[in-house]
């Protein structure tokens, strides 16, 4: 008996442990906005959201199905394909490609729209020089309507296809060559080695890529308000600020997040407990297929029409407005605006990736199921859409301010304003919230990777745990950490939802400029804050592309 209560009493110290209970605070600040949003689903809306349910919420339900089915088909489609062309085949240009697919991840959902809508409406370019080569007139020819549901399926496919790209492309460079030796002796060529045997065991990497779509799907805001198409995100944005409707907003919110949650769900249930392990450590250079003639014509044009579609021509659109008629304020309130997003993604990156340090050396130091619920918790932001973090953050901080201002009236007279609802720090929180995910999954896998000997090591030298994550893990997980901030910072330069709901008085970002301009069909001077939010994300694309080229294993340059 005393043994056993010892037991118990040595557990509980080890749950609570400084770390545990670190890795539980940062948790419990994380999911705030989440409890918040859920909290609201029981309160009365006064017919409100009864008005809604029968008018609109058919419309969002609908709208948001469709979005989120059709881009994930077709960036599964693009972003695979285009993965196994680089990695197993040889074709012109496939070295440019290698780099040169990811370059749509650079270009915000809302900016490919805006460019698209000025080249292919009525009074751009495309028509009239149709319309002047053919002699037609206004009902003489049908074009399509580039701002529809369908319009905004595809330019959302064509910027959001890297997802699924980047991971398959991770997981073909990591397949051992036995499997694929073992395929070919049955008799398989090249495409029912792809379909039979590459595409099952990189089906993990596929569809979590997916899943990163459907949930940017989701947070989709700009290109889908800015076409006229309505969804849950639009509609939580209008109820709020144009029906003043707090309640029914964090409903609706409430609504998309248990959509999100069921996404999760099936998800894993659609893996259930299959597990992919390599059972060989012999990694080779993997087999080249060479492409001639048409094989070699399609497998670059195939390549060639997402990069073309999805990056060259928008970006050359852009630049084109911004230089014959750009923003006006470029050089003045322009640079303020460029400060304030580079302000905003510098300081809420490096605690982005301060938090995922924690957190994953937190549960290096404490594996229990406490410490990684938590930690799942913690890093679950990404799957949440920022106007719903938006919603689940102004709700608690607008009756902090309130609270506070009505407690300073009462008892000096005195009122001081919105202090935390009114700042830029819930910009930065929401931000952290929004991204942590993205920091925590690179830091996690960079310490996984240091063996546990060195921890014991250190110890053994004296070191302290805080001591041996500063003077051992973080110099070797430097270049990771690195990483992970210029993911974050990229994605927080694009984030637009939480940023229009959140940002104080009178403090604009690039990302807020491109879309005031663009929702007052003033396209050409939305080019340049567009630009400059697409130069921003380039560098960093590329420099990814480039580490992945010699991540496998035994494998030198190709």
């Amino acid at each position: 008996m005393f043994r056993s209560a010892t037991t118990g009493l040595t557990s509980v110290s080890h749950r609570l442990s400084p770390w545990t209970l670190l890795i539980l605070s940062v948790a419990l600040v994380v999911a705030l906005p989440v409890i918040v949003v859920l909290a609201h689903i029981v309160m009365p809306t006064q017919g409100v959201w009864q008005h809604l349910a029968s008018t609109v919420l058919g419309r969002y339900l609908g709208n948001t199905a469709y979005l989120t089915v059709t881009v994930g088909l077709g960036t599964m489609v693009i972003g695979t394909g285009a993965a196994w062309l680089v990695v197993m085949c040889r074709f012109p240009g496939r070295r440019i490609f290698e780099w040169a697919l990811l370059l749509p991840l650079a270009v915000p959902t809302y900016v490919i729209a805006y460019a698209y809508t000025d080249f292919l409406q009525y009074a751009g370019p495309l028509q009239s020089w149709l319309r002047e080569i053919f002699d037609w007139s206004r009902g003489d020819y049908y074009f399509p309507n580039i701002r529809s549901l369908g319009g905004a399926a595809t330019l959302i496919t064509l910027v959001l296809y890297p997802y699924v790209y980047l991971l398959a492309r991770a997981a073909f460079l990591e397949q051992s060559v036995c499997v694929l030796d073992v395929g070919r002796t049955l008799g398989r060529g090249p495409w029912n080695l792809f379909a039979t045997v590459a595409v099952p065991l990189a089906r993990p990497a596929i569809v979590g890529g997916v899943s990163l779509v459907l949930m940017e799907t989701l947070n989709e805001f700009g290109a889908v308000q800015f076409f006229g198409v309505d969804t849950f995100t639009t509609g939580i944005y209008r109820t709020w600020f144009g029906l003043g409707e707090q309640v029914a907003a964090a409903q609706l919110a409430a609504c998309l997040l248990l959509f999100v949650i069921l996404l999760v769900l099936l998800e894993r249930w659609s893996r259930g407990k299959r597990q992919y392990f390599h059972t060989t450590n012999r990694y080779q250079q993997l087999p080249e297929y060479r492409l001639h003639g048409w094989r070699a014509t399609a497998a670059f044009t195939a390549c060639a029409l997402p990069v073309l579609i999805g990056f060259l021509i928008p970006s050359g659109l852009l630049a084109q407005m911004a230089i014959t008629s750009g923003d006006a304020l470029w050089g003045t309130r322009f640079l303020g605006f460029a400060w304030n997003s580079l302000k905003l993604a510098v300081i809420a990156s490096l605690i982005a990736v301060g938090l995922a340090v924690i957190l994953s050396y937190g549960v290096r130091l404490h594996d229990s199921p406490l410490t990684r619920i938590a930690t799942r918790i913690a890093s679950m932001g990404y799957a949440i859409p920022g106007s719903v973090i938006a919603v689940g953050i102004l709700i608690p901080f607008a009756w902090l301010d309130n609270s506070v201002n009505t407690w300073l009236h009462a008892h000096y007279g005195m009122i001081v304003g919105l202090i935390f609802s009114g700042t830029a720090f819930i910009l930065v929180y929401a931000y952290v919230v929004r991204f942590l995910a993205v920091s925590f999954n690179t830091v996690e896998a960079s310490l996984g990777k240091v063996t546990p000997s060195m921890d014991a090591a250190a110890r053994t030298l004296g070191q302290t745990p805080a001591g041996t994550l500063k003077r051992v893990h973080t110099p070797i997980m430097r270049g990771s950490l690195f990483a992970a901030g210029i993911l974050v910072f990229v994605d927080i330069m694009k984030e637009l939802p939480a940023t229009i709901i959140l940002r104080p008085f009178n403090f604009d970002t690039l990302a807020v400029r491109a879309y005031s301009l663009a929702s007052d069909e003033r396209l050409a001077e939305a080019s340049t804050a567009s630009l400059a939010i697409v130069a921003v994300g380039i560098i960093p694309v590329v420099l990814l592309s480039m580490a992945m080229r010699h991540s496998r294993p035994g494998s030198g340059k190709r």
